[in-house]
């Protein structure tokens, strides 16, 4: 099965690629491929905040997890209005995914260990996480939160190169 990304194609002077729409598969794909993305917001004004972010994708529960600090300005967006979507896209940049949905902020980590604490954890790669109370107490200092999006809508495309 050829990758739904990437389909050689011929192309003459003055023609370029068409577009793709990729399967809802690829696109779940291409975002559990990457580890960074455009993260928009809403401001009070109704214009979008962009921020580009790390975050870790859950394709079973159709959730991103986006670890932030309490009070940062996305945390006070979403708190007012929790619309959002994350933009993605291949390392070419001839492909993207965006998934749309609600985002919810979890409260501060308070206590070494606390819920917010354990599913921040729980995001990290084994090696970074190795010193566990370390960790855990860095969560409550940093005052750190979960953003959780829901992705109620995925879509993207991309071009036929």
């Amino acid at each position: 099965m050829p990758d739904p990304f990437t389909v050689a194609k011929e192309y003459g002077p003055g023609r370029g690629p068409g577009p793709i729409s990729p399967a809802r598969e690829a696109l779940s794909e291409l975002l559990g491929s990457q580890r960074l993305g455009v993260l928009a917001s809403i401001k009070r004004d109704g214009h979008p905040h962009l921020a580009t972010m790390s975050y870790v994708w859950d394709p079973g529960t159709r959730i991103i997890r986006i670890t932030s600090v309490d009070g940062r300005i996305k945390t006070r967006h979403f708190r007012r209005d929790p619309r959002a979507a994350l933009h993605v896209t291949t390392a070419d940049y001839l492909a993207f995914a965006v998934a749309e949905g609600i985002a919810e902020v979890t409260p501060p980590s308070t206590v070494p260990g606390d819920d917010t604490g354990r599913e921040l954890l729980a995001m990290q790669p084994l090696e970074r996480s190795e010193d566990e109370a370390a960790y855990l107490n860095n969560m409550v200092e940093d005052r750190r939160v979960v953003i959780r999006l829901r992705v109620e809508h995925l879509y993207g495309g991309g071009l036929d190169v």
